[in-house]
């Protein structure tokens, strides 16, 4: 029996370097082995597959009576070789006439034996059907092949050999050291500075270069090699030019696995053309694609549109590109497949891209693709659909700042990039970055400067951003500039923007009767151009400034306007501004239990997308209604929700002009009613993220903040990694801790036991639809991207402590 010698593991047998993690791999590949006769360990070269294989190995070769024979296949060339080759590790003698085939069928019938086929794929087809054979004569064989794509024949279980895990991001004080990822480096940096160690003055380095690697081990093995001479900043400096740097790695090793580059080169040689072209215009997508996009943006040329589709199937199923599911929150969880390439091979496929002279074409078209999708949205923004596209918007965030990038470095292109950013305004606005559009916003104007329908629209989302932020000034420098772009191109739609967003300034200069008149005329050119959206957000707006000029009952009517009108069309997220208007006013009219149930119809639609602004102003106001029926405590807790979520979006209250005058009366009452010591301990604790804001307020709104105890945010359960939950893929996202609501925990569990969401509806007695709210909320939670990773946290010590009491209970609805 032989044990050939492989990378890291000498001649008897025994690794030369420590095996680091991967036990949830191990134990889910022992899993699968039990239930076939044919594991395949499949993925992107350098992940690590043929050690796992190997450790795989030394923890089952008791089992196997007849022993374990390792194959090394890399160095075999011809397909029809591999038979000769696996004879020879049989120690098979070759004194017949007979094919390899039959020898090695004879000997392999009637033995209980582990056969290892090592590094298959370039020869699919010869190990196929060798593989199928044997399986078919000797029904106690057992094989693990790995290979970069499947063998494809039937019964074979096919294990994807993630990365290693890597953090996303670290801080002061966050403990990076239980990734896996950052283990291996340490261990490889100590094998060439034995003084190597993770500091608080290299910690975020450390984090970035195993996010930056994407976790594959060989990479990170490469970079350790270098640390002998550079630090790790250094080394981060220096991973644009990661295929030049990442070299050195073992003599003993195969000439492929010496360098970074090497060992994507081979991935490359097994490709066919049409795959090599599409892996190259793939590099265009930095945060991962659909398939519509790819068909869009690399379909043309020597790639049709229909065969696109096929191709991304080639390419995943030779691991060069990972399919993730994701869920949508509006059609009930319906799953759809996202893909995207690890950072290490898009930057090889951008250097392709860039060597066929198609990078400045691949760049515009992603850049008009997603301008198209932009424009689709503020289309059709009013109906069902919006929380689904600002999701969509979400996910496609570093796509579309790649776009703007593009654009603002590239001559001639700025003013489709303006007008770009001028679309992407509920991205901006009620997706919760209005930094990140005001930066572009500015840049983008400063270099389109010349007077233009696309920099009109520019102008007035701007100022749009600029009031939200409290930066009066700079709106009306917009403004007037919009009024004047709008006037010499006698474009009436613009210059109804200019009125509606000027009305805004006038209330917060508290010009109320100069502002409802500017509303009232850009309502009525808004619908006369079609555009719906604007004329409901100009609505709520009036209803408000009606409200604060006395006349309430005016602005109730315009409340109930837009919520017909909203209803008719599907749409949300103007309904919620006006459920919250409509509550101010109640509040403002002693109505309580009216005002109560406006707020908590106004925040149960914020569970779906949610807009910061809106749920900071509408927990505001409930912490005023709360306030209003003496129950201090509750404001207090509200009060301090509502900072957190002012804070989160980067404004504050006092940017809203009138909504100051009720905060500062509203907010002293409470200091005083409970007392300045008492005020101060309510509203000392910990922040909430939004999402615990939303549920806090929603639980203590329902019991009419009259509850026997002050509200409390729901229980944060912390999942800072322990070994065990650091291999979960992808990282928990963009922070150590993350917090479940009891209802978000009890249906992760539903989720770990393999339920669909109309199984867990029916279960918990809800609609399918809210269920998959839940699904996308706990995604975006932990950072991830399929219910698999949901269901290996679950499965970990965390899940332990995440998972509700058998009997359901919980404080949380739904």
């Amino acid at each position: 029996m032989s044990t050939d010698a492989v990378v890291g593991r000498s001649h008897e047998g025994h690794h030369l370097t420590s095996f680091i993690g991967r036990r949830r791999e191990l134990t889910e590949a022992r899993e699968l082995m039990s239930r076939s006769r044919l594991l395949t360990l499949v993925g992107p070269g350098g992940v690590g597959k043929t050690r796992l294989a190997l450790e795989l190995v030394s923890r089952v070769r008791k089992a196997f009576s007849d022993g374990v024979c390792i194959v090394e296949l890399a160095e075999v060339e011809d397909g029809a070789m591999v038979g000769s080759h696996i004879a020879a590790a049989l120690r098979l003698p070759d004194q017949s006439n007979r094919s390899s085939l039959q020898r090695i069928a004879d000997y392999v019938q009637d033995r209980h034996l582990l056969l290892v086929l090592d590094n298959c794929e370039h020869l699919l087809d010869a190990v196929s059907v060798l593989t199928a054979r044997l399986l078919d004569r000797a029904a106690r064989l057992r094989i693990v092949a790995t290979s970069r794509e499947p063998l494809g024949i039937f019964g074979e279980q096919v294990y994807i050999v993630p990365p290693l895990a890597a953090p996303v991001q670290a801080s002061e004080g966050v403990t990076i050291e239980s990734f896996d990822s950052v283990r291996l480096l340490i261990d490889r940096a100590r094998s060439v500075d034995p003084t190597f160690e993770v500091t608080e003055a290299n910690r975020l380095a450390v984090a970035q270069l195993c996010q930056r690697l994407d976790g594959i081990p060989l990479a990170i093995e490469l970079a350790a090699s270098r640390l002998r001479s550079v630090s790790v900043v250094q080394l981060i400096e220096r991973l644009d030019k990661r295929f030049d740097i990442l070299t050195g790695g073992s003599r003993a090793a195969l000439p492929r696995q010496q360098t970074l580059r090497a060992l994507i080169d081979w991935s490359h040689e097994l490709c066919s053309s049409d795959e090599r072209l599409l892996w190259a215009r793939l590099s265009v997508f930095p945060g991962g694609f659909d398939v519509e996009a790819a068909e869009e943006v690399c379909g043309f040329g020597q790639l049709t549109r229909d065969g696109v589709l096929d191709l991304i199937d080639h390419l995943v199923a030779k691991s060069l590109v990972v399919a993730e599911n994701v869920y949508g929150t509006q059609t009930g969880g319906s799953v759809r497949v996202r893909y995207r390439q690890l950072m290490t091979f898009r930057e090889y496929g951008a250097e392709l891209l860039d060597s066929i002279g198609e990078t400045t074409e691949m760049r515009r078209r992603q850049r008009d693709h997603y301008l198209t999708r932009a424009a689709d949205t503020v289309k059709n923004w009013c109906g069902p659909h919006q929380a689904e596209r600002l999701m969509a918007a979400r996910r496609d965030h570093p796509n579309l700042l790649s776009a703007l990038e593009w654009s603002a470095s590239t001559q001639g292109e700025e003013r489709a990039g303006l007008h770009l950013t001028a679309l992407l305004r509920y991205h901006w606005t009620a997706g919760g970055n209005l930094a990140e559009g005001r930066r572009w916003l500015d840049r983008l104007l400063k270099l389109a400067s010349e007077p233009s329908p696309e920099r009109g629209g520019a102008l007035w989302v701007g100022a749009w951003i600029c009031l939200v932020q409290g930066d009066r000034e700079q709106a009306r420098e917009h403004i007037a500039e919009c009024r004047l772009i709008a006037e010499s191109l006698n474009d009436r739609a613009l210059a109804a923007h200019a009125d509606h967003w000027e009305a805004l300034c006038e209330v917060f200069d508290d010009h109320l009767e100069r502002a409802m008149g500017l509303f009232g005329a850009a309502v009525a050119v808004h619908r006369q151009v079609g555009d719906t959206a604007s004329a409901l957000y100009a609505l709520f707006l009036l209803a408000w400034t009606q409200m604060y000029a006395g006349r309430t009952g005016d602005a109730l009517d315009t409340c109930r306007e837009v919520l017909k009108v909203s209803d008719s069309y599907g749409e949300r997220w103007a309904r919620a501004y006006a459920d919250a208007v409509m509550g101010l006013c109640q509040w403002h009219l002693g109505e309580l239990d009216a005002a109560r149930q406006s707020q908590i119809a106004a925040l149960e639609i914020q569970r779906d997308f949610p807009d910061g602004l809106c749920i900071a102003l509408t927990i505001e106001q409930m912490s005023w209604t709360a306030a209003s029926g003496g129950h201090y405590k509750s404001a207090a807790v509200l009060y301090h929700a509502a900072r957190a979520v002012w804070s989160g979006i980067g404004t504050t209250i006092s940017a809203f002009g009138p909504l100051e005058k009720d905060f500062e009366q509203m907010a002293a009452q409470v200091r005083r009613e409970l007392g300045e010591t008492e005020f101060k301990v309510l509203t000392a604790r910990p922040e909430p993220s939004q999402e615990q804001a939303i549920e806090l307020a929603l639980s203590a709104a329902r019991t009419g903040y009259a509850s026997a105890g002050t509200p409390q945010p729901p229980t944060k359960v912390s999942t800072r990694r322990s070994n065990r939950t650091a291999e979960t893929p992808d990282g928990y996202g963009k922070h150590g801790d993350t917090g479940l609501t009891q209802r978000e925990a009890q249906i992760a569990g539903l989720v770990s036991q393999g339920l669909s969401n109309k199984e867990i509806a029916a279960q918990l007695v809800v609609s399918p639809r809210t269920v998959g709210g839940h699904i996308e909320r706990i995604l975006a939670k932990l950072g991830f991207n399929s219910r698999t990773q949901i269901a290996s946290l679950m499965s970990g010590p965390a899940g332990a402590v995440l998972t509700p009491r058998k009997n359901g209970s919980s404080n949380s609805q739904n």
